[in-house]
C-alpha cells in the first residue's frame, strides 16, 4: 500500500504544477508580501529502538562480519538489466556465468553460513538418532556402571559448570529472541498510530495546497495596491522627481536671484549708513575742533600764571606747554564724497520688489507635480489599465489549472487507501499474532531444554553425595541425572526444527538488511534505481519517463528523495518546470513593452513657469549700473583708518592730572585738574559717539566695497544662470520628465516583478512541500521493513541460532554429567581397610568379577 500511495502523489506531482514555496523575508525597502501558509507535519520519521537497539547494532556488527563486501551495485545493475532487458537468455552464456560467479562471491558468507546451517539440520537429527541406538546397546553411555577414577571430583565439578555456562549462553539467545519477538509485535501493534499521522500528513499536504495557492494569487492585491497607490500620487511621486531633476538648475538659479535682490536691499542700508555717518562725523569733527582750540586756549592762559615761574612749577608747565599742540583732530571727513546720487538710484531701483518676482517664480516651478497631474491624466489611466490586466491575466490563468479536481481526486484516492489499510490493520494484527505465537513456542522448546538442564543441575548438585556408591546415590541425585538425559533427548528432537527456522530467517533477513537497508540509508539504492536503460531499456531516466513522458529529462530518484527530506516543493522537487514553466506565466515583459510604448507619448509642457520677468532681469540690470562701484572707497578707508584725535584724550588728561599732582598745593594745581576733568568730558561726549559713527561707516563702506566688486558680471551670471534655468524648462523638460517617468514605470513594474519573483520563489520552495512524501517511503522502508521487521528478525535468529548452537556442547556435557548423578547397576569393588572410605579397586586387580544387579538398565 505504502508504494500505491507513492505513486499516486507522484502522479499528484506531475498534474499539480504551481505549488511550492520557501519562506520568503524581503529585505528593506521592498513590498512584504507576508508568510505563505504552511502548517507542520506531525509525522516524525524517525525510530529509536530504545534498549534493544544495542541488539541491533550487535547484529549489525555480525553481518558485517558475515558479508563485509559493499553494496555490489554493478551486480545488481547487470542483474537489473537481465531481468528487465528481457535478455535473460541461456544462463549458460559466458556473461550469465559470470554474474553467477559474482553474485555467488558476494553471498559467499550468507551462502557458507546457510550450509553450515543445513548441516546442522542433517546430521544432528541423525546423530540423535545413532545416540539413541548406541545407548540402547548399552554403549555411548548406556550401561548402567561407572568406572571410578581418582579425578571423578574434577570431571564431575568441570562438567557441571561447563553445562551451566552453556546453558547461561542458551538462556541469554532465548532472551534475545524473545525480546526481538516482542519488539515486533509491540511496533506492529504502535505503527497504527505511526500510519494515521502519515495520512495525516498527506491530508494536509493535499488540503493546504489550495490555501497556499489562493495566497499567492491574494499577494497581487498587495502588489496592485501598492502600484495604484503610486499612480493614484503621481504629482507626489513623478511630479516631485521630475521637479528635483529641474531643481537641480532652477533653484540655485533662484537662490542666486534672491541673493541679488537681498544685496540690493543691503545696498540701500549701507548707503544711507555711509550718507548719515559721514554727515555725523562732519559736524561732530567740526565740533570735536572747537572745544579742543578752546581748551588749548584756557589751559595756555592757566600756564602763563605766575606760579609756573616758580623755580618748583617751571619744567612741569614746560612739559606741558609743549604737549598742547597734540590737543586737535586727526581725521579730515568734510573732504568725502557724497553717496546721495548712488542711493538715488539704489531707491529707483527698489520700486520694484525684486524679491516678490523671485518668490513667483519658485511659487511657479513648485507647481509643477499639479502640472504633471494634469498632463499625465490620460496616459497614467492607460498604464493603470495596462497593470490591471497583468494581475487579471495571472489571477485567470492560475484559476484555470484544474488543481481543484485533481486535488479532490487525490483525496479520494487517499481517503479509500486509507480505509483500506484501516480494514486490513486488524488482519495484519492477527497474522502477526500467529507469528509471534509461533515464535513463542520455539523459544519455549529452548525454555523446556533449560528448564531440564536447569533442574538436573539442581537436582544433581544438591543431591549429590560423595560418600556415597554409583549403586547407592539418593534419588535426587538420580532425578537430576535424568533430568539431564530429558533434556538432551528434547535438544535432538528441537534443534534441527530451530535451525530450519534460523536459517530461513537469516538468510532472508540478512539479505534484506545488506540489500536494501543499508543502500537505503546510504542512498546507494537510489543511485541504483537512477541507473539509465535500467528500469526500462528505451528510457534514459524512468522517473522522468513515467511524470513527463520525456526520459531524457535529468530527474533522479535520489534527487527527490532528497528534496522532499528537505521539504522542499514538488514544483521543485520534480523539476516540473518541463511539464509547467511558471516563467511563461509570470513574464510580464509583454505588458511593460505596451507601457513603454505609452511612456513614448508622455508629452509635458512646463513652459508657463517664469521663473523671472524681464521687469525683474532689468531691475538687476539698474541695480548693476547704479554706480556703487563708482565710489572712492580708498578715501572714505583712508579716513576711517585714522583715530579721531591725535593723542587719546583720556591718557592725556591722565597724564595733566598727574603732573598737576607733581606741582606745589595750590589754585595751578586745582587749575589744571579741571581742565583734565574737562578733556574726559569732550571725549565721552564727542569723541566716543565719534568713533561708533566711523565704525557703521568702515562696515558700510566695506560691504559696498564687496557688493560693488565686479557687480555687473555677478548680475550677468544670475540673469544668465536664471535663462539658462528657463530654457531648460521650456525646451528640455519633456527629456527629462521622460526620464524620470520612466523611473516611475520601472518602479511600479519593479512591484509586480518582486510579486512575481516571490510567487516563483514560493511556487519552488514552499507550495506543497513534499515532506509528506519521503516521510511515507521512509515509514514504509526505514521503519516498517528495517527498523521494526528486518532488525527484529534479525536479532530473532541471532538469538535463536546462538541458543541452537550451543545445544551441541550442552548435549556433550549433559550425558558426561548425568554418568555421575544417576543411580548405578552395578559398581567397582570397594576395599574400606586398604584404600580407606572412599577407595574402589579396579576388578583386574584382584581377579573378582564385579556382580551385576538385576535392577532394569535405563537408557537415559
Amino acid at each position: 500500500m505504502a508504494v500505491e500511495l507513492c505513486l499516486l502523489l507522484l502522479l499528484f506531482c506531475g498534474s499539480t504544477i504551481s505549488e511550492v514555496q520557501p519562506i520568503y523575508k524581503p529585505p528593506p525597502g521592498t513590498l512584504d508580501f507576508g508568510f505563505v501558509p504552511a502548517k507542520t507535519y506531525d509525522t516524525g520519521a524517525y525510530h529509536e529502538p530504545g534498549a534493544i537497539g544495542i541488539l541491533f547494532k550487535i547484529v549489525h556488527a555480525f553481518l558485517y562480519l558475515v558479508q563485509p563486501n559493499t553494496f555490489p551495485q554493478d551486480l545488481i545493475r547487470k542483474l537489473a538489466q537481465q531481468q528487465f532487458g528481457n535478455t535473460q537468455g541461456d544462463y549458460q552464456k559466458p556473461e550469465n556465468v559470470v554474474l553467477t560467479l559474482q553474485a555467488i562471491y558476494y553471498e559467499i558468507g550468507f551462502i557458507v553460513s546457510a550450509a553450515l546451517g543445513l548441516l546442522f539440520i542433517l546430521l544432528l537429527p541423525l546423530v540423535g538418532l545413532c545416540f539413541c541406538m548406541c545407548r540402547c546397546c548399552d554403549n555411548c553411555g548406556g550401561e548402567m556402571h561407572q568406572r571410578q577414577k581418582k579425578n571423578a571430583d574434577c570431571q564431575r565439578s568441570c562438567f557441571a559448570t561447563f553445562l551451566f555456562v552453556a546453558s547461561l549462553i542458551i538462556s541469554v539467545g532465548v532472551l534475545c529472541a524473545y525480546a526481538a519477538n516482542q519488539h515486533l509485535t509491540n511496533q506492529v501493534r504502535g505503527a497504527k498510530k505511526l500510519v494515521n499521522s502519515n495520512f495525516k500528513d498527506l491530508k494536509i499536504f493535499l488540503n493546504d495546497t489550495p490555501a497556499q495557492i489562493d495566497y499567492l494569487v491574494s499577494q497581487y492585491n498587495t502588489t496592485k495596491d501598492k502600484a495604484l497607490s503610486d499612480l493614484n500620487n503621481v504629482g507626489s511621486v513623478l511630479g516631485i522627481r521630475v521637479q528635483e531633476q529641474l531643481g537641480k538648475e532652477v533653484r540655485p538659479a533662484l537662490d542666486a536671484a534672491l541673493t541679488m535682490a537681498g544685496a540690493i536691499r543691503e545696498t540701500k542700508e549701507a548707503l544711507e549708513n555711509v550718507s548719515v555717518s559721514v554727515e555725523v562725523l562732519q559736524e561732530g569733527t567740526e565740533r570735536l575742533h572747537a572745544n579742543l582750540t578752546e581748551v588749548k586756549m584756557h589751559l595756555s592762559n592757566t600756564l602763563n600764571d605766575s606760579a609756573c615761574n616758580a623755580a618748583q612749577a617751571a619744567s612741569t608747565c614746560n612739559i606741558i606747554k609743549n604737549s598742547l599742540g597734540q590737543l586737535s583732530i586727526n581725521a579730515n571727513f568734510s573732504g568725502l564724497p557724497g553717496v546721495s546720487s548712488q542711493l538715488a538710484k539704489v531707491n529707483d531701483v527698489l520700486k520694484i520688489d525684486l524679491s516678490s518676482l523671485v518668490q513667483k517664480g519658485y511659487a511657479a516651478f513648485n507647481d509643477t507635480p499639479d502640472l504633471v497631474v494634469n498632463q499625465t491624466r490620460n496616459i497614467l489611466s492607460d498604464i493603470k489599465s495596462v497593470l490591471e490586466s497583468i494581475g487579471s491575466n495571472i489571477t485567470t490563468f492560475t484559476r484555470a489549472l484544474p488543481v481543484q479536481k485533481i486535488l479532490a481526486d487525490l483525496m479520494v484516492h487517499l481517503t479509500q487507501t486509507e480505509a483500506y489499510v484501516q480494514d486490513y490493520f486488524p488482519l495484519v494484527e492477527q497474522y502477526d499474532f500467529y507469528r509471534w505465537l509461533g515464535c513463542l513456542i520455539l523459544c519455549c522448546m529452548l525454555v523446556l531444554i533449560l528448564v531440564f538442564y536447569y533442574l538436573g543441575l539442581l537436582c544433581g548438585t544438591c543431591g549429590y553425595d560423595k560418600h556415597a556408591s554409583p549403586t547407592t546415590r539418593g534419588c535426587i541425585s538420580n532425578t537430576g541425572g535424568n533430568f539431564l538425559m530429558a533434556g538432551v533427548g528434547f535438544s535432538f528432537l528441537f534443534s534441527w526444527v530451530l535451525m530450519i527456522v534460523v536459517v530461513l530467517t537469516f538468510v532472508t533477513g540478512g539479505n534484506v538488511e545488506k540489500l536494501v537497508c543499508e543502500p537505503f540509508e546510504d542512498k546507494n539504492l537510489f543511485k541504483v534505481l537512477d541507473t539509465p536503460y535500467l528500469l526500462n531499456k528505451h528510457w534514459k531516466n524512468y522517473l522522468a519517463g513515467i511524470i513527463f513522458k520525456n526520459p531524457n529529462v535529468n530527474l533522479t530518484f535520489e534527487k527527490v528523495y532528497s528534496d522532499c527530506k528537505e521539504n522542499k516543493g514538488i514544483y521543485t522537487s520534480l523539476h516540473l518546470e518541463h511539464l509547467f514553466n511558471i516563467n511563461e506565466l509570470l513574464n510580464i515583459s509583454m505588458y511593460t513593452e505596451d507601457v513603454a510604448l505609452k511612456i513614448e507619448h508622455i508629452q509635458i509642457n512646463l513652459s508657463k513657469i517664469i521663473l523671472l520677468d524681464e521687469i525683474g532681469k532689468e531691475n538687476l540690470l539698474n541695480f548693476s549700473s547704479s554706480g556703487i562701484d563708482g565710489i572712492d572707497f580708498s578715501a572714505y578707508l583712508t579716513e576711517i583708518n585714522k583715530s579721531v584725535t591725535k593723542v587719546d584724550l583720556l591718557s592725556f588728561a591722565n597724564d595733566l592730572e598727574a603732573r598737576a599732582d607733581q606741582l606745589p598745593k595750590g589754585a595751578l594745581e586745582n587749575a589744571l585738574k579741571g581742565h583734565a576733568n574737562n578733556i574726559r568730558m569732550i571725549h565721552n561726549q564727542q569723541v566716543v559717539p565719534l568713533e561708533q559713527a566711523m565704525s557703521t561707516l568702515n562696515q558700510s563702506i566695506r560691504l559696498l566695497k564687496r557688493t560693488s566688486s565686479e557687480l555687473m558680471v555677478k548680475v550677468k551670471n544670475v540673469i544668465s544662470a536664471v535663462n539658462a534655468a528657463q530654457n531648460l524648462i521650456n525646451n528640455n523638460a519633456s527629456q527629462v520628465i521622460v526620464q524620470e517617468t520612466k523611473k516611475y514605470v520601472d518602479t511600479i513594474i519593479g512591484y509586480f516583478e518582486q510579486y512575481t519573483e516571490w510567487v516563483k520563489e514560493s511556487i519552488s520552495m514552499e507550495v506543497a512541500a513534499c515532506k509528506p512524501i519521503a516521510n511515507v517511503i521512509d515509514t514504509a522502508v526505514d521503519i516498517f521493513l528495517c527498523s521494526y521487521i528486518a532488525d527484529s528478525v534479525n536479532t530473532f535468529w541471532f538469538g535463536l541460532g546462538g541458543s541452537s548452537m550451543f545445544l551441541i556442547p550442552a548435549i556433550i556435557f549433559a550425558v558426561k554429567l548425568s554418568k555421575y548423578y544417576r543411580r548405578m547397576d552395578t559398581e567397582d569393588v570397594y576395599d574400606d581397610t586398604e584404600n580407606g572410605n572412599n577407595g574402589y579397586h579396579k576388578e583386574h586387580l584382584y581377579g573378582i568379577h564385579n556382580p551385576v544387579f538385576t535392577s532394569s538398565v535405563e537408557q537415559w
